[in-house]
């Protein structure tokens, strides 16, 4: 029996979710423990594109069971719609390898009704919300007036709490923000529809975990998003409203704190970042471009351009510490090939001094100016390699000295987006 928890320790989108799939041959059960349908996770089987949002990426594996944990937030539309089309292309997608905790909380039409009203209010302050309604759910889920899978499924309460909290939204979004009100009736007709085809699946998430656990299987944990993007310990404001830090599986999958076993760290090869916030290595010419495309950095979700620049050892180290990191999954290596001289911010220069620990005050934050470290690049086409030895000696020194910066090993090095591009240099179960 072995647990491993997966969590992205930039600012997400750093192909989290290719390794789930590479590591769920060896688990029996993949959980989703946070976050919701504002991530996507991309995977590539043969010539097949797949882009999940809710569904652990361990659907695509026949025999192995798929939990959406009571820590993600889940709209039941966004749940259906990616059901029936995994089962429109073939995928198995049923009650017996798919359940979702009754413990749950809901994106309401209400919630994403706010999202896009309070960020376009905003102008110029925009945060670069996807508009999915994830923040005011989780405000919601704080404030104790949320609405609970559990909740779906019994019609009379379900009916009463939706109509106290509809009458204050549809106040806020009429009177304050000058937006349409949602509709009571449509509402009441859609979640007779939502809570017939989802009861199915539902399931105490926290009990299957333990019952696997007790049975000796492996047990894999994926996250979204990526560290610096935690509500807590991420560049606040410019983050989520959940916590993608590995110790949250706890709390949103019902895991035993002393249960976690391994945990590993997604590390995009260069850095990206969705929307606005400081990003101290970005680059806005030529390379930023190169990277975006030849990368193709683009939102799962949204399709926005992500902005793009050199890899970040500063936020790669807290992000170890914050973690524990066991490990280190090392993604998107092929893109950096072609470049002449690669460079990697080791510190920061804040008023003349460095500094190697984020400042938690954005402002200090935007002062920073990157110190790097400047390495020879290669030319060697990579995408083949399948042990260390096969890449260019330059790339080696590029996976060598991440490891030696941040005192972690990197056993994962995808060298492209098929699942068979990736040198795997330890078993993490």
């Amino acid at each position: 029996m072995s647990t491993v928890v997966v969590v992205g320790t930039q600012w997400g989108d750093e192909g989290k979710g290719k390794i789930v799939d590479l590591l769920t041959e060896q688990a029996s059960a993949v959980i989703r423990f946070q976050g919701g349908n504002n991530a996507g996770h991309t995977l590539v089987v043969g010539s097949q594109k797949f882009i999940l949002h809710l569904i652990p990426s361990g659907i695509l594996h026949p025999g192995k069971q798929c939990l959406i944990g009571n820590g993600v937030v889940v709209d039941p539309e966004v749940l259906i719609e990616e059901i029936e089309g995994l089962r429109g292309r073939g995928v198995r997608v049923t009650p017996k390898n798919l359940g979702l905790s009754e413990r749950a909380h809901l994106i309401m039409p209400y919630h994403k009704a706010l999202d896009v009203a309070r960020e376009e209010g905003k102008g110029r302050k925009k945060l670069g919300t996807t508009g999915r309604g994830i923040g005011p759910c989780y405000e919601d889920k704080a404030a104790r007036n949320g609405i609970r899978v559990a909740d779906l499924l019994n019609r009379k309460v379900f009916l009463a709490r939706v109509r106290d909290i509809l009458n204050e939204k549809n106040f806020l979004l009429k009177n304050y923000y000058g937006a349409q009100p949602v509709s009571s009736k449509r509402l009441q007709r859609d979640s007779l529809a939502w809570a017939e085809f989802l009861s199915p699946f539902v399931v105490n998430v926290a009990e299957r975990i333990d019952e696997a656990l007790h049975m000796g299987r492996n047990l894999l944990f994926e996250g979204a998003q990526g560290t610096q993007l935690d509500l807590d310990h991420g560049t606040y404001p410019f983050v989520t409203s959940s916590n993608p830090v590995a110790g949250t599986v706890c709390a949103g999958a019902g895991l035993a704190p002393k249960r976690i076993d391994t945990v590993v760290g997604l590390v995009k090869a260069y850095t990206t970042r969705v929307g606005a916030g400081p990003f101290i290595t970005e680059e806005k010419g030529w390379i930023g471009r190169r990277l975006r495309e030849i990368g193709g950095e683009y939102g799962s979700t949204t399709g926005r351009p992500r902005r793009c620049g050199w890899l970040d050892v500063v936020v790669l180290r807290e992000s170890a510490r914050l973690n524990g990191l066991d490990s280190i999954a090392l993604t998107k290596l092929d893109v950096l090939t072609g470049l002449g001289e690669i460079k990697v911010c080791v510190a920061y220069r804040l008023n003349g001094k460095k500094v190697r620990i984020l400042p938690a005050d954005t402002s200090r934050l935007e002062q920073c100016q990157p110190v790097y470290q400047t390495l020879p690049g290669w030319s060697e086409e990579i995408g083949r390699a399948r042990e260390m030895k096969d890449l260019p000696q330059a790339a080696q020194r590029y996976v060598a000295l991440l490891e030696e910066l941040i005192q972690v090993p990197a056993d994962i090095v995808s060298v492209g987006a098929e699942r068979e591009a990736t040198i795997l240099r330890r078993s993490l179960f």
